[in-house]
């Protein structure tokens, strides 16, 4: 059995949502998605990442990057089991998040989403993505997992599950 992993914004999407920086409750800045990557916070501020549960934004505005979308559709035509593995908390409106997915194309009702952004304990990104990447490998014995991401710590994180899963062939595509 194949295990195939896809990240959705910057993988699957482009995506218009941005993060705000808040320093005594005022914005101080914007980011976007991959400026949020490398970004630091300073002591007195935080993130507010409210732009990412709306589904209708994430609806209307993120724009499909086609040749990745053709490979969700051909990994689920493979028969292997399909996650999206988000940094996202949850949306605001599960089925606009889903059409969104079958507009082009895709059977959800063939795939799995976890959102990382559940995860409240843990606050480095690339390591929340990790736990639910084991999580899903301890469900059954996979021969290989492949996963796709647009973040090389995302990646790295997952490549640092190898030596738990011996017997799994592993591969990273950065997008």
């Amino acid at each position: 059995m194949n295990l195939i992993i896809f990240d959705i914004d910057e993988t699957l999407f482009k995506t218009t949502a941005m993060i705000k920086v808040v320093k005594n409750e005022t914005v101080v800045k914007l980011l976007t998605n991959t400026e949020y990557n490398s970004h630091k916070l300073a002591a007195d501020e935080t993130y507010d990442f409210s732009e990412f549960r709306k589904s209708e934004k994430f609806h209307k505005e993120s724009v499909p990057i086609y040749n990745m979308i053709e490979q969700v559709k051909s990994s689920i035509d493979s028969e292997s089991d399909v996650y999206f593995v988000t940094a996202r908390d949850d949306f605001d409106n599960k089925e606009l998040f889903l059409e969104t997915f079958k507009n082009q194309g895709i059977d959800t009702d063939k795939i799995r989403v976890e959102r990382a952004g559940k995860i409240k304990d843990i606050t480095v990104g690339p390591v929340k993505k990790k736990l639910i990447i084991r999580n899903i490998l301890k469900t059954k014995h996979y021969d290989s997992v492949v996963f796709f991401d647009d973040y090389w710590e995302n990646l790295k994180e997952f490549y640092s599950l190898k030596p738990e899963f011996p017997n799994t062939e592993f591969k990273g595509i950065l997008v």
